[in-house]
């Protein structure tokens, strides 16, 4: 197969393996959408999950965080870890909402990516799946599974996120990076595959004999 026909293999295949894709981040707006982002950077979703109900009881919009202290947001969200990091990207950009938007998360990627721990990643997942602006987040996931899938050489992130664009239809992007992490995660894990072991890889690659190496984002 050319790149071309596997990125159309791969296309049919998850769409009809995942005809739904629920947002697997719990939230109630763009706002929590935002915050639980970005915590899940180093940090798996479901543990995500279990942290966020506890800050958004306190804090569920950016008016209420900045009344929490940086120590305060840092102790509920130690579980997700980097805290310091990322309580302080919490607070930072909370208080520029408030003072610069009136408590409103910007639809605008360059403006999101101006925001105080909010990289190109997690504003293009806020822009698609909050906003549902065309983009094609891509995360370690997506990044192995690109490379293993003869999709992109993986010289960085950014290259397999312009690669994608390339290859899939631009009205798939938002809906597709979710069920590529999906099947990453159910059936094409880092060490549980490799690209031999599961059916998508065999059906891609039915002659391959090795492991195939990835590059890291």
């Amino acid at each position: 197969m050319t790149k071309k026909e596997r990125a159309v293999f791969i296309d049919t295949y998850l769409e009809k393996k995942y005809p739904e894709t629920p947002i697997p981040l719990d939230h109630s707006d763009d706002y929590t959408l935002l915050i639980a982002v970005l915590l899940s950077a180093q940090c798996t979703d479901e543990r995500v999950n279990q942290v966020t109900p506890y800050l958004f009881k306190k804090a569920n919009n950016p008016f209420d965080m900045i009344r929490l202290s940086q120590k305060e947001i840092e102790g509920i969200i130690r579980p997700c870890g980097l805290a310091p990091m990322k309580s302080k990207g919490i607070f930072n950009l909370s208080k520029i909402l408030v003072e610069q938007y009136g408590g409103a998360v910007p639809q605008d990627m360059k403006l999101l990516e101006s925001l105080p721990g909010v990289g190109h990643k997690t504003a293009s997942v806020v822009m698609a799946q909050a906003f549902g602006v065309s983009t094609f987040p891509v995360d370690t996931h997506i990044h192995r599974l690109a490379q293993r899938w003869g999709l992109t050489s993986g010289k960085n992130v950014k290259q397999t996120e312009i690669d994608c664009k390339r290859l899939f239809p631009k009205e798939r992007w938002n809906k597709l990076h979710l069920q590529i992490i999906f099947y990453g995660r159910e059936y094409c894990s880092a060490r549980g595959c490799q690209g031999l072991t599961c059916e998508l890889c065999r059906l891609l690659y039915p002659n391959r004999k090795h492991p195939k190496k990835v590059k890291k984002p």
